[in-house]
């Protein structure tokens, strides 16, 4: 049986499988040119109602997954934070567990992304006992390097994401990794 991580109380956020009301603020935080700006392009409504579906699957098959990210005091839908895997072929890491996040604009400097990360690692480590995660963005993303070299994660390789263009300013990636620092025994 998997155990399943559905909620994940931090000091200010919960951390919750996604829900039907999340899909209207979802959409416009992935179709917010400034949010999406280390992407290569934002998302249309299909495209983001899709990805909640895949999130949600994953959740089923694993326990666990991207949450979806509110204040705690309000309800307010902020974003996702979570687990993603397995990483493609092709990226450093490949077959692995990721960690990311994505907050909308009104949500940024105020600490979010880096507690909800500290509390995502926590399963990967303590819950899942994951043997290692790792975290990838474009190298222009400062703001989520700063988050992953927060929760501890150190920079391991830099590379041209295979589904960016050539030429495509967003093509160099930088991948930060850590190991469990507590293995579970064998």
């Amino acid at each position: 049986m998997t155990t399943r991580f559905d909620t994940i109380h931090t000091e200010r956020l919960l951390m919750r499988r996604w829900r039907d009301a999340d899909r209207e603020p979802f959409a416009a935080l992935n179709a917010d040119a400034e949010t999406m700006r280390y992407f290569p392009a934002t998302l249309a409504r299909a495209a983001s109602d899709a990805m909640v579906d895949v999130m949600e699957a994953r959740f089923i098959q694993r326990g666990f997954g991207l949450w979806a990210l509110e204040i705690a005091a309000t309800g307010e839908f902020v974003g996702f934070t979570g687990l993603n895997g397995p990483i493609s072929d092709g990226i450093p890491g490949a077959g692995g567990i990721e960690i990311g996040w994505r907050l909308a604009r009104h949500a940024w400097h105020q600490g979010y992304a880096t507690e909800a990360a500290t509390a995502a690692l926590d399963v990967a480590f303590n819950g899942a006992a994951l043997p290692e995660i790792w975290s990838f963005t474009a190298v222009l993303n400062e703001p989520s390097q700063a988050v992953m070299r927060r929760i501890g994660l150190t920079e391991v390789a830099r590379f041209d994401h295979p589904r960016i263009p050539l030429g495509h300013p967003l093509r160099p990636h930088v991948m930060y990794h850590l190991d469990n620092p507590a293995p579970p025994a064998s």
